[in-house]
């Protein structure tokens, strides 16, 4: 008796890039985060691996994804919830969408966005 294999010819390889694009786009979809944090740069970017673009570093180990995250929030927000929904979604994007396991994601505070008349009204005040 023969047994009949679903499994379609051929394979299927995804880009680093289309990785990158992924975090990248459902981070910014996140209530709370305000922008994503250009690279980082220095010692601390020539001694990790992986790809980088964008706020975004992408490494592949043993088909797996690990992700690291640099975003900006906005005020007013409570961090920790923020970062775990980035967590969530950005896992949840990468399962959906390209089937691969999830190592880790590692989302990085970079800074907060504050509107500038509280900044400014913060230097005016000191002036006094």
């Amino acid at each position: 008796m023969m047994t009949m294999t679903t499994r379609p010819p051929g394979k299927t390889t995804v880009a680093t890039n289309v990785l990158l694009t992924i975090a990248r786009l459902t981070t910014l979809q996140i209530e709370g985060v305000s922008r994503m944090y250009p690279s980082p740069g220095g010692v601390n970017r020539i001694f990790h691996k992986g790809d980088y673009r964008e706020g975004v570093r992408i490494k592949i180990e043993d088909d797996r994804i690990y992700a690291d995250l640099h975003v900006v929030l906005e005020n007013d927000v409570n961090i920790r919830d923020v970062s775990r929904k980035i967590q969530t979604e950005v896992r949840r994007a990468f399962s959906d969408m390209v089937g691969m396991e999830v190592g880790r994601i590692n989302v990085h505070i970079e800074n907060i966005d504050y509107p500038s008349e509280q900044i400014t009204s913060h230097e005016e005040s000191d002036i006094e």
